[in-house]
């Protein structure tokens, strides 16, 4: 059962982030994409700091501002300033899409730095699920665009981030970790703002709604995925986050009008079925480790 809330939450989670990304998408076409990150890290951060307030949980404690917790954040605040540039110039289906590399490149990190073992069934299946990140940039030909490397940046970052997240001690707040992210994000877009020489625009009713579902459902996106990786196996959740760019290319298409080719369809296509396996052999390794 529990195996069962775990996975309902990351589904839940992964509609959570597909609609902040959406209202996040929208707002890049009127406002500066630091305009949208200042203002989503300011909503979202508000949010937790809430709860860390009526929670009495000890913002300020020591184990809360470790290197490694400000490194981790970071980490995601230059991955949020990658991905929100991305949204502002290339379609969401197309950014989700590639996105799911994430996974992957996890699964390449984790083999080249942190000494894991990786059989040839897993390489094969990075070299097919990299073939189909290939088949929807298609560097070289008329399609390409560099934007498209964005996104791809910022799955390396998350990446990243999750490995820094696996050493953090289990009496970290996991509100506290979320109130550094999204802070993260406003210092970033405000950066952006500063060296990008741009001001901030008057923002009309129709944008703060959007900051509103964007804060919203980016923060309790936020809190259901730590609470699912909590609550259930990480192996039995984690297939569930290839949900994202199902609920993603939805929205796209029936909110955006967005028409993704053949060519982000396959690509889609092999990453989440390389994505999949490398789940399924990573949850059989450990399942034969513990007999």
């Amino acid at each position: 059962m529990n195996n069962v809330k775990g996975s309902l939450l990351v589904t839940a989670a992964m509609l959570g982030f597909a609609t902040a990304d959406m209202f996040m998408k929208q707002l890049t076409a009127t406002l500066h994409p630091g305009q949208v990150l200042v203002g989503l890290g300011l909503g979202s951060a508000t949010i937790f700091l809430t709860i860390i307030l009526a929670t009495r949980t000890p913002l300020f404690a020591p184990r809360h501002w470790t290197p490694r917790l400000l490194l981790r954040s970071a980490t995601e605040a230059i991955s949020g300033t990658m991905f929100t540039l991305a949204l502002s110039r290339i379609d969401l289906s197309t950014a989700a899409a590639i996105f799911q590399a994430m996974p992957l490149i996890l699964t390449l990190l984790a083999a080249l730095f942190l000494g894991e073992t990786v059989g040839w069934r897993r390489w094969s299946a990075l070299g097919i699920g990299f073939a189909g990140v290939l088949l929807i940039i298609r560097p070289g030909l008329d399609g390409f665009t560099a934007d498209a490397l964005l996104v791809l940046g910022a799955a390396l970052g998350i990446a990243i981030r999750d490995i820094l997240t696996r050493g953090i001690d289990q009496n970290v707040s996991s509100h506290v970790v979320a109130f550094q992210g999204f802070l993260g994000f406003f210092i970033s877009g405000a950066c952006l703002l500063i060296f990008s020489g741009s001001s901030l625009t008057p923002v009309a009713g129709t944008d703060i709604a959007r900051y509103a579902g964007a804060a919203f459902f980016g923060a309790a996106a936020y809190w259901s995925i730590v609470t699912a990786m909590r609550v259930g196996e990480a192996s039995a959740v984690a297939p569930f986050r290839f949900t994202r760019l199902v609920f993603a290319m939805a929205l796209g298409v029936m909110i955006l009008g967005e028409r993704p080719d053949w060519a982000t369809l396959a690509g889609s296509g092999l990453i989440v079925l390389a994505g999949l396996y490398t789940f399924l052999r990573e949850r059989a390794r450990a399942r034969a480790a513990t007999r």
